[in-house]
């Protein structure tokens, strides 16, 4: 297992099986029993949390990675290895997850005066 790679996840109902994106550091899953992962989903929204995945990336139709769900699964739960994605996709999945967690309204990572969220002790 490497990050970048895309496999099949048997998740608790209602998700089933479906593809996940592994998110986790390489070193991770030598010592870890869970990973970080992303769903995949053919539902396109056009959303800047999303990453376009399709056939020139080893998939068999067109989806995307949606990086507004990210989740820490068992290890346990991976099943099949589908496809890795080559470096210009994954540079694309740390450029959006950088827009999800840290209030940039586009991918060129211009802070969003109404994105930004006011910082408060718990």
């Amino acid at each position: 297992m490497r990050q970048g790679e895309i496999g099949w996840a048997q998740l608790p109902a209602p998700l089933n099986l479906r593809p996940v994106l592994l998110l986790s550091r390489d070193e991770a899953y030598r010592v870890r029993t869970q990973a970080t992962v992303a769903y995949l989903t053919t539902r396109i929204r056009d959303i800047a949390a999303e990453v376009r995945l399709g056939q020139e990336d080893g998939l068999p139709q067109p989806c995307v990675v949606n990086l507004d769900n990210i989740n820490t699964i068992r290890l346990a739960r991976l099943r099949e290895r589908i496809t890795a994605l080559p470096p210009s996709k994954m540079r694309a999945v740390d450029l959006t997850v950088r827009v999800v967690t840290e209030g940039y309204h586009d991918r060129r990572l211009r802070p969003c005066e109404w994105c930004r969220v006011r910082v408060v002790r718990w």
